[in-house]
């Protein structure tokens, strides 16, 4: 039985696109046996990896690694409580200092995002209405499905004039606009506060995951070191608005590199969520470890987090600026360190991942139906532990792609 539904998956058409990859290259399921800085090892095959999240480097961080061994001497390997029972002192020293970098009254921090949309979105949901941006990751899409179940109404949007005709029409509430922050495949930074003033004129709260924006941009001010603004924030402190009206959902596994995740909430909801999300009462905790490395990861952030983001952006503004100079397509227009970059329709995405992997790049590949047919290509994350020499071995390949008509135009892109 098991097998005839395995078979049944094989055949299902939504994972054909990545099933072939799986089977053809040698980026899935890849076993690294050791890592150097940001290169790794698979096998006998070097590679430089490009498919890290790790944005601020703090996974190869000395100071951060040191402060691991004391926590786990006095906690152990896991606090094993379920929160609802129990919480090492590591917890509210975290959602205390995680508050007072967003400027939010209160955090919640849980073990992943994924959690939290599957556990939190239906909470606030109730029985009223999900109105989902059709680029929102598939996690935020998996829990407004699964409070569509429990009896919400979920409408896609596309445009923000779509979606100001959703809300300009008799919806049951509570209504929530779920999105990205920074998308996680364009890189791109939407507008928040336009968003924002939409929702507040029609009584919706915005809820918003932050993934690949927290750590990475934040408030702007006088002397920030890169347009990515300062203090590595979040994307409601970038654009300088308050949270009244906002559910900003981030995680520590991008820049901090830990396993933790977050809600910047009101006190008041705070407490709610913890009778009612099911991973504060049912869920194994974070490990130690990733406690220990999110209070020294801020830290580090408080003292040269700023430096690691004006060399994050220096680093991926000289591959955009490669890629852009040689009329290659990117969606990417912000700037930021994720850098996609999608193939000709007539080329095989298998090919160009070979000609990657003896080239020694370790990339993200971005297989249909996991991105739009027009959209296959590959993703690769600039991290402030790459080096100058590694980005000037990434454009050499970049620029033997495009030689080889490899890439969509930008131009044949902007006339389409």
């Amino acid at each position: 039985m098991l097998n005839h539904l395995a078979a049944a998956v094989d055949d299902d058409p939504r994972y054909s696109g990545i099933a072939h990859l799986r089977a053809s290259t040698r980026y899935y399921d890849a076993v690294i046996d050791e890592i150097d800085g940001r290169r790794i090892r698979v096998g006998e095959h070097w590679l430089t990896d490009w498919a890290s999240c790790n944005y601020l480097g703090f996974d190869l961080e000395p100071q951060i690694i040191d402060a691991v061994e004391g926590e786990l001497r006095r906690w152990g390997t896991h606090p094993s409580w379920s929160r609802m029972l129990g919480n090492p002192a590591l917890y509210p020293q975290i959602e205390e200092r995680l508050a007072d970098l967003l400027g939010t009254p209160d955090t919640l921090v849980l073990p992943t995002i994924t959690q939290i949309h599957l556990s939190v979105i239906p909470v606030l949901a109730q029985q009223g209405t999900l109105l989902v941006d059709s680029r929102a990751h598939k996690t935020i899409w998996d829990g407004c499905v699964h409070a569509r179940g429990l009896g919400a109404t979920v409408k896609r949007f596309k445009t923000i004039d779509e979606l100001a005709s959703l809300l300009a029409t008799d919806l049951p509430g509570p209504v929530l606009v779920c999105m990205d922050g920074v998308n996680s495949m364009t890189g791109n930074i939407p507008r928040i506060a336009t968003y924002l003033d939409l929702c507040r004129a029609h009584g919706a709260i915005l809820y918003v995951d932050d993934a690949h924006g927290f750590g990475v941009i934040g408030e702007r001010a006088s002397d920030e070191t890169s347009p990515y603004g300062t203090r590595g924030n979040s994307i409601v402190r970038y654009f300088g608005e308050s949270y009244d009206d906002v559910v900003l959902v981030g995680g520590f596994s991008k820049a901090y590199s830990s396993l933790l995740a977050f809600l910047a909430v009101p006190t008041v909801l705070k407490n709610r969520l913890k009778s009612a999300a099911a991973p504060y009462l049912y869920s194994g905790p974070s490990p130690t470890a990733s406690l220990a490395t999110v209070l020294a990861g801020f830290d580090v952030n408080a003292e040269r987090g700023d430096k690691l983001r004006a060399d994050l952006h220096r680093m991926s503004t000289r591959v955009l600026q490669h890629v852009r100079g040689l009329g290659i397509f990117t969606p990417n227009t912000d700037d930021t360190p994720i850098i996609e970059l999608p193939i000709a329709l007539d080329r095989d995405l298998v090919e160009v991942s070979e000609l990657l992997w003896r080239r020694g790049l370790f990339v993200t590949l971005a297989p249909y139906p996991g991105v739009p047919r027009d959209q296959v290509g590959f993703r690769v994350q600039v991290t402030a532990a790459n080096t100058d020499e590694q980005i000037d071995e990434l454009n050499a390949v970049i620029s033997e792609l495009a030689a080889a008509d490899v890439f969509q135009s930008a131009r044949e892109t902007s006339a389409s």
